[in-house]
C-alpha cells in the first residue's frame, strides 16, 4: 500500500527528525514516548510502514511475526520481563490511534489497572 501522508514516525525513520533508541535492530526503532502514561511507556516503531494494525492481515506472517518478536526483544532490553508489562496496540481513531502509523506502546514500571479506558 503507498502511503502519501508524512507522518510524525516517518520523520524519525528518516531521520529527519532525531530520537534517542532504547532499542533497535533491522525491523524496528523503540524510543521513549514524548507524553509517558507509566513510569516505562516506549513506542516501537517497525522501519518498514504499515499505517494501521489492521493492514497486518495483507503483509507476510515473517513481517508481522518480527514486528512482534521485536516488541518482545524491547521490552525484555528494558528489564520488564519480571515485573510485568502491557503491550498496546491501538487501531483507527476509535481505537485511540493518534498517528497513522503502526506502533505499539510498551507500558510498566508500575501495576497497571484494568480495564484500560
Amino acid at each position: 500500500m503507498q502511503h502519501s501522508v508524512n507522518t510524525v514516525f516517518d520523520k524519525i525513520i528518516s531521520g529527519d527528525i532525531p530520537v534517542e533508541p532504547v532499542f533497535e535492530n533491522d525491523d524496528v526503532l523503540a524510543f521513549n514516548d514524548m507524553n509517558p502514561q507509566a513510569p516505562v511507556h516506549v513506542l516501537v516503531i517497525p522501519k518498514k510502514r504499515s499505517s494501521r494494525f489492521s493492514e497486518l492481515s495483507s503483509k507476510p506472517v515473517e513481517e508481522t511475526g518480527r514486528f512482534f518478536a521485536a516488541v518482545s526483544a524491547a521490552a525484555s532490553s528494558l528489564g520488564l520481563d519480571s515485573p510485568g508489562y502491557r503491550i498496546v496496540v491501538n487501531n483507527g481513531s476509535d481505537g485511540g490511534q493518534e498517528v497513522e502509523y503502526l506502533h505499539a506502546h510498551i507500558l510498566g514500571g508500575r501495576q497497571l489497572k484494568w480495564p484500560p479506558g
